[in-house]
């Protein structure tokens, strides 16, 4: 099938980098497959190190002449499946597909779980302007169901996939020593866009009240909030103690070298991957049940979990996980037990498959 994958945000995280995986698995697959969005988006630029055909419109606004030119660009370039990721581009996709003679197969992802408008227009390009929708975790998946009425049959919920090659358990010392973190310091750490709903904050005022006053944050990522999270640090003077990474690659090796692992969110969460690449290194997390996060951990076995917005809370189970030592090897051994059964990269690949070929051959007939 020739695939075409759509995304109009010009950020980074989980959602870009798991349309990149999944391109890449259906392309090894053995289809065509290609991205296509703004020139500023950063996800053009992950998919072409992975050397995916990338396509640059300006579709990262919902404007008429932005329809008009991905309508002349798939009438040029025909698909047989399109799968849209974001508001604007899928506004712009259904839009266009409608001027086309003949139409492709519209597939529908929603990753994340922001509020949906409740009306006329939105339903319509959830439902009848795409040939299925696919959510990133069952809990979303019931929502549009029993909230938003959508048909069940409609929907499919696939979790997203890691690769478990890459993210496993490694020799701790060895990746704090690459690294150049001290080898002997209790390290917290958290993966994520710096976006406010992440929660960074109530980690940062957690960490403050933390008793060992050897440990280290790591906070790895780039986004929004960088100044604002510097500054609080600063406030609370712990500059000394927490580290900003910036964006990195070797995302198992920090991971690796962390102890506890904390994903504080308090909105719009889907299946973060950051959580089911921690436990696949073998890292008990501290994580709140925002979205779908209870699909990507087991309370109490594989995480802690916290109320959102509640840094008195991340800091008791702060000092929980340092405090039982025997608690910790139980969690991380769970852990890496949960992620190889659960989180196969593959499983994501062969779900995807099955419904763009089913879409597409609808649309044939």
């Amino acid at each position: 099938m020739r695939i075409l994958h759509t995304e109009s945000s010009l950020g980074y995280g989980g959602q870009e980098i798991r349309i990149v995986n999944e391109a890449c698995g259906l392309r090894d697959l053995g289809h065509e497959v290609s991205i296509l969005c703004p020139a500023e988006a950063q996800i053009g630029e992950l998919a072409e190190e992975q050397d995916l055909p990338v396509q640059r419109l300006p579709i990262g606004r919902k404007k008429v002449s932005a329809v008009f030119t991905l309508q002349r660009w798939l009438k040029n370039n025909p698909q047989d499946v399109i799968n849209t990721h974001s508001s604007t581009d899928s506004w712009l996709v259904a839009l266009a597909t409608r001027l086309l003679a003949k139409r492709p197969a519209v597939v529908r992802t929603r990753h994340i779980s922001a509020p949906i408008a409740d009306n006329f227009s939105s339903r319509w390009l959830y439902t009848k302007s795409c040939d299925h929708l696919v959510t990133t975790g069952e809990k979303l998946r019931q929502e549009l169901i029993t909230v938003k009425r959508f048909p069940a049959s409609h929907i499919t919920s696939v979790r997203t996939g890691i690769d478990l090659v890459y993210f496993k358990p490694q020799d701790k010392q060895q990746c704090r020593q690459k690294l150049k973190l001290d080898e002997d310091a209790f390290i917290i750490g958290i993966v994520a866009t710096l976006r406010s709903w992440k929660g960074h904050r109530y980690l940062l005022e957690a960490f403050k009240q933390f008793s060992n006053p050897g440990s280290l944050l790591l906070i790895v990522g780039d986004g929004p909030q960088w100044d604002a999270l510097h500054a609080l640090a600063e406030s609370l003077q712990l500059q000394d103690r927490v580290i900003f990474t910036g964006r990195q690659k070797n995302i198992a090796e920090w991971m690796n070298a962390m102890d506890v692992f904390c994903l504080p969110s308090y909105a719009n969460e889907g299946v973060p991957q950051t959580l089911m690449q921690s436990q696949a290194c073998g890292i008990p997390a501290i994580t709140t049940l925002n979205g779908s996060i209870n699909e990507a951990i087991i309370p109490g076995e594989t995480a802690l979990i916290v109320e959102p917005e509640d840094s008195t809370a991340i800091l008791a189970a702060l000092e929980q996980i340092h405090n039982d030592t025997e608690t910790r090897l139980k969690m991380s051994a769970a852990s890496i037990s949960h992620a190889s059964q659960n989180f196969s990269r593959q499983q994501m690949i062969t779900k995807m498959e099955a419904i763009f070929r089913v879409a597409h051959n609808h649309r044939s007939h």
